[in-house]
């Protein structure tokens, strides 16, 4: 007595296969609220694309290292990150990453929340996407 092998599956793109496939999110169809679930992604993407049009060609190549690094660490409106590990991060001396912090929070591209140090935590910083001057033109 033989055993019976499983049938094989659909060649791939025929629609059975496709359809055999589908995400459960796909094949269920939009959400139930009809709201898209990640709406803070867009906005971030917005604020990116919008330093790199109007802010990005005039900053230096530390300035910008550090603004993307506090700008990805950015949760609930503020980041929480050591002058070190900006150092390690970015590949500035530490000197380096104070001195580009000094220059954007002067630029109006940075604030400084709470200013940490030894025995006192991290320091919070409000990463602001352009400065208070520029904008859309009217």
């Amino acid at each position: 007595m033989s055993k019976r092998l499983p049938p094989l599956p659909p060649p791939m793109g025929t629609p059975q296969a496709n359809r055999e496939y589908e995400r459960p999110e796909q094949a269920a169809g939009p959400s139930p609220s009809g709201k898209p679930k990640h709406k803070t992604t867009g906005k971030r993407f917005e604020v990116l694309n919008s330093f790199v049009d109007e802010t990005l060609s005039t900053l230096c190549r530390g300035d910008v290292v550090v603004w993307l690094i506090l700008y990805r660490d950015t949760r609930d409106g503020t980041a929480r990150t050591a002058q070190s590990d900006l150092a390690r991060r970015s590949g500035l001396s530490v000197r380096g990453v104070a001195k580009a912090l000094r220059r954007l929070e002067k630029r109006g591209l940075l604030k400084v929340v709470y200013r940490g140090g030894l025995n006192r935590g991290m320091s919070r910083y409000r990463v602001l996407p352009l400065p208070p001057s520029s904008g859309t033109p009217p």
